[in-house]
């Protein structure tokens, strides 16, 4: 008997069947993915009016990057306590009431006319923000088939890299063209226009049970004291949040400052160097469905095989980007380090699918949330921060040489997670006490 056949027999483990029609996921997948572009491309475009507000504020690096770390902050503190309400509340509700947040405090950072304003923009940004990464997988996952896990997971996160893309390289043109309250002003705009979409489109109604109702209704009657251990009741899951949220420090790093390193050792004008920096986002979210693909057919041969996967692109990244950076600007300078990324985000939708295979059902949103507390409270809130602090005492050039040696410690992570995987798996009763005779089939 495989994994999927003995996770049927525990329940909330193994989720039901697709509730909706296969044409009607597709639908929510793509607006729950657009909402996923917007909430990256509020929280990117200040990047690319890094320069400008810069001069006009006489800011620092440390305050620059505390502009774009107190999102991430906000983030990784409100997920878990806010996806525990959506998994009672209802997660279509809380995704409507998240974008609308977002969009009108972007909106208000486009109004700010001090740092002190821009800081409190940007934290109710954060505000928004902070529980819809996990909430949106959560809905993405409960409408399509399991087999399928680790490359929707994937593919739904890198939304969050194409979202910069856009934050990054539409706002740097708009910037030039109208000023940089007017970055902000667009997408905003855009953010409230799809929230709208959004709620008159895919309702709890129509998703039934795969929005979280029969699942969330479980979990609502449930103490928090009996769910939240459930979380964390394997070495292996903790090792998953701690691998990625180490991981993710160096990709929010690299696109909170490749923006302004491509100003200052480029000499671009922002304009352009939002437009080029756009392309090392993009890169990273095809690190991401690519990794999610690749771990997916790994698994199918090798039980650990997401595991190995991580490893690897732990070590990739850190020898390519820290080579890269090390060398005279060029040509092969950007071509390394664009390699480095694109292994550098490729750990996220496996990341998210071995929590999912580790934790209940009934729970999801929590769950992912608490992935996206680890990543936002390990990785995305210090990353720009401390890159931001050390660029003030060393040079950008120097923090960046610097930062890939936190893979060391997503690597150990992963590899540690590894040993205990199979053993928690059946001490959860999800395979049974016997050696794994099939490849792993969930993904």
């Amino acid at each position: 008997m495989g994994i999927h056949a003995a996770g049927a027999m525990v329940q909330g483990t193994s989720p039901a069947p697709p509730a909706v029609s296969r044409t009607y996921a597709w639908l929510v997948f793509a607006l729950t993915f657009g909402l996923m572009l917007s909430d990256y491309m509020s929280r990117q475009v200040l990047n690319v009016v890094f320069p400008e507000l810069k001069s006009e504020w006489l800011l620092t690096d440390a305050q620059l990057g505390s502009l774009s770390s107190i999102v991430a902050l906000m983030v990784g503190v409100l997920s878990l306590p806010l996806s525990l309400l959506a998994d009672r509340w209802g997660r279509i509700r809380c995704v409507v009431l998240a974008a609308a947040v977002w969009s009108l405090a972007t909106l208000g950072c486009a109004v700010s006319a001090s740092y002190g304003q821009m800081f409190l923009a940007r934290l109710i940004v954060g505000v928004g923000e902070a529980a819809y990464g996990s909430i949106g997988m959560a809905v993405v996952v409960s409408v399509f088939s399991v087999r399928l896990r680790a490359t929707l997971s994937g593919t739904f996160m890198a939304g969050a890299a194409f979202g910069s893309v856009l934050g990054v390289s539409v706002g740097g043109v708009v910037a030039q063209h109208l000023g940089w309250r007017w970055a902000f002003a667009v997408m905003g705009l855009f953010g409230m226009a799809l929230a709208m979409v959004y709620g008159l489109v895919v309702t709890e109604k129509r998703l039934g049970s795969a929005s979280g109702g029969n699942e969330g209704r479980l979990a609502e009657h449930a103490p928090l004291r009996a769910l939240l251990p459930r979380l964390f009741s394997s070495v292996s899951v903790v090792c998953v949040y701690v691998g990625s949220g180490l991981q993710m420090f160096i990709p929010m790093a690299l696109l909170a400052w490749m923006p302004s390193f491509l100003n200052r050792y480029y000499s671009m004008p922002p304009a352009r160097a939002g437009l080029i920096a756009g392309v090392f986002a993009l890169i990273t979210g095809i690190s991401l469905i690519g990794g999610g693909i690749v771990a997916d057919r790994v698994s199918r041969r090798v039980a650990a095989g997401k595991w190995n996967v991580a490893i690897a692109c732990c070590f990739g990244s850190l020898v390519l980007l820290m080579t890269g950076f090390r060398l005279p600007t060029g040509p092969l300078q950007l071509a390394l380090i664009g390699a480095g990324t694109l292994l550098v985000n490729a750990t996220g939708g496996l990341a998210a699918a071995l929590v999912s295979n580790l934790t209940p059902a009934s729970i999801a949103a929590t769950a992912f949330a608490t992935l996206v507390l680890a990543n936002n409270v390990l990785g995305l809130a210090p990353g720009p921060a401390v890159t931001g602090m050390l660029a003030d005492r060393m040079g950008l050039i120097g923090a960046l040489q610097v930062i890939p040696l936190v893979a060391v410690g997503a690597a150990t992570a992963f590899a540690v997670g590894k040993l205990f995987y199979e053993r928690d798996l059946r001490r959860l009763e999800l395979i049974p006490d016997t050696p794994l005779s099939n490849p792993e089939p969930r993904p």
